[in-house]
């Protein structure tokens, strides 16, 4: 089975403030990129955009968070809306790449995770989230660490799509 990694909307508009737990988030998040480049797996950097300024394709904001570590053989892929598939070059990229599981982090979790996360099993893909290495806001209703935990819950059991998706502290996946 050969993986592909997705770090989701770590931008330094998305990322100022800070959200939760964010400097621990971007440690695993460059510990996990460092892993799957050394195993040979595609490191795929998504990117949201919007039409105004708030996430302008290429605005300071728009620009992933410079304490990601980004390589050269990285990819990256534009997307507008929380689906980091719907009308993006993911999918054809992951059947380029002969992905077939995919391990998911970044931000913000109960949206672009959470939707990439569900998009990516019902397209049949098997989903390692990586249980500390995505994040949110605090909100009204929860703290950011307090969304995270419950859709680690959420996600990992859902068995409707027909393939695992399984949440996993960052320090134990292996690609």
């Amino acid at each position: 089975m050969k993986s592909a990694l997705l770090i989701i909307d770590v931008q330094k508009g998305l990322f100022t403030p800070p959200p939760a737990d964010a400097e621990a988030t971007i440690e695993r998040i460059n510990t996990l990129s460092a892993a799957a480049r050394q195993a040979g797996v595609p490191v795929i950097f998504i990117q949201h955009q919007t039409p105004d300024d708030e996430l302008a394709q290429g605005s300071d904001a728009w620009q992933i968070d410079s304490r990601l570590q980004v390589n050269d053989g990285d990819h990256r892929v534009g997307k507008t809306t929380p689906d980091s598939f719907l009308r993006t070059a993911l999918g054809p990229l992951l059947i380029a790449k002969g992905v077939s599981h995919l391990v998911v982090c970044g931000y913000s979790t109960e949206f672009c995770v959470d939707t990439t996360t569900r998009r990516a099993a019902g397209l049949g893909y098997p989903v390692t989230l990586a249980a500390d290495a995505h994040t949110s806001h605090d909100k009204a209703h929860a703290t950011g660490l307090q969304i995270r935990t419950h859709h680690n819950a959420t996600l990992s059991n859902i068995e409707s799509f027909g393939v695992l998706i399984n949440a996993l502290p960052a320090a134990e996946i292996r690609f």
